[in-house]
């Protein structure tokens, strides 16, 4: 179990106010963990605090509930906060800017890394913040969902506001390609391929009528350098070609 990092102001505070189930408590931790925010406070929890079910339900992320800090009132819990933001899916006849999430956590990461201590306040499970909680934040997160259905279960606000805080600062590409341990084929074998090909389907008369032959040709060498194959992929290809002659009649 490792020990959870004493410095604050490192990644945003996720404070959950007026928890009414252990349970979710503990699924927010788990939510927070795996998206690197370890900072959890408490405001009022229903069952009190430490509750059972929550570190039963953590799974591992028990560091974060050891560490959680317990409150009476918001106003105390971000007492020592410089921004702080309030989520909720309804209008409040509040007059404060309104993010998404992403919107939101490229925010966080700028002031915490300005050195300011950011905090995120989540709702009970039954009706959410209350406009006297909403009114000790800075502004308001809104996750984009079914505006038929806009109830999202705690951990789930939680893990989706993490998410975001980790996906801004990932240089992890949005797509990668698997190689199971073997290596992109180079461009000289994707053209000696390419000529395997022309070859045989010359040969087969596919490059039909002449005139279209040079695009046709053309066409097929850029199918094959866009396919990103790997060198096994090219020889599996070359002798696929080879015993397709062979079988010839």
């Amino acid at each position: 179990m490792r020990a959870l990092s004493s410095d604050l102001g490192a990644s945003p505070l996720i404070v959950l106010t007026r928890p009414q189930m252990g349970e979710n408590i503990g699924a927010a931790a788990r939510a927070m963990l795996n998206f690197g925010l370890e900072h959890m406070r408490l405001v009022a929890p229903r069952d009190g605090w430490p509750n059972p079910a929550a570190v039963a339900m953590a799974s591992g992320a028990s560091p974060v509930l050891e560490n959680a800090g317990v409150f009476p009132d918001v106003a105390a819990a971000v007492a020592d906060c410089d921004y702080v933001y309030a989520t909720t899916a309804r209008a409040r006849g509040l007059v404060k800017p309104v993010l998404t999430p992403e919107t939101a956590m490229a925010e966080a990461r700028a002031m915490v890394a300005a050195g300011k201590r950011v905090a995120v306040l989540f709702g009970p499970e039954r009706a959410g913040l209350e406009n006297e909680d909403v009114a000790q934040a800075n502004a308001i997160v809104t996750i984009p969902v079914n505006p038929g259905f806009y109830s999202l279960n705690l951990a789930q606000g939680v893990l989706l506001t993490a998410y975001e805080w980790m996906r801004q600062g990932t240089d992890a590409p949005g797509a990668r390609l698997e190689l199971a341990g073997t290596d992109l084929a180079s461009a000289v074998e994707i053209e000696k391929l390419g000529d395997h090909f022309e070859e045989k389907l010359d040969a087969a008369r596919f490059f039909f009528p002449p005139e279209k032959a040079p695009g046709m040709k053309l066409n097929l060498r850029n199918m094959l350098r866009r396919w990103g194959m790997t060198r096994s992929e090219v020889q599996t290809l070359h002798g696929i070609l080879r015993q397709l002659v062979r079988g010839r009649p």
